[in-house]
């Protein structure tokens, strides 16, 4: 299988998974954006009225400079610690 499908498989079985932390959805959010749309190309947020707005956009402004490639690895690595699978052997 090439990255792109495991990648979507992992964004499939993330969906599974119960009781994520506030820190794990973060992280998955940010490397998903990182994935389909690159470098975060928005304004960020303001914290007073948009908390849950500026905590995803630092999520995803924090894989800045990641690639594509590397973001969907790091996403599929997070979603197998996760979900107890192992989708990284696929690619």
């Amino acid at each position: 299988m090439g990255l792109t499908e495991v990648f979507n498989e992992a964004a499939e079985k993330v969906k599974e998974c119960q009781g994520l932390s506030d820190d794990d959805l973060l992280f998955l959010y940010g490397h998903f954006k990182q994935s389909n749309v690159g470098d975060c190309d928005t304004g960020k947020p303001n914290w007073l009225f948009d908390m849950k707005g500026a905590k995803k956009w630092d999520a995803w402004n924090a894989c800045k400079g990641m690639s594509k490639e590397d973001a969907m690895k790091a996403y599929i690595e997070k979603v197998d610690a996760l979900a107890g699978t192992s989708l990284m052997s696929k690619i």
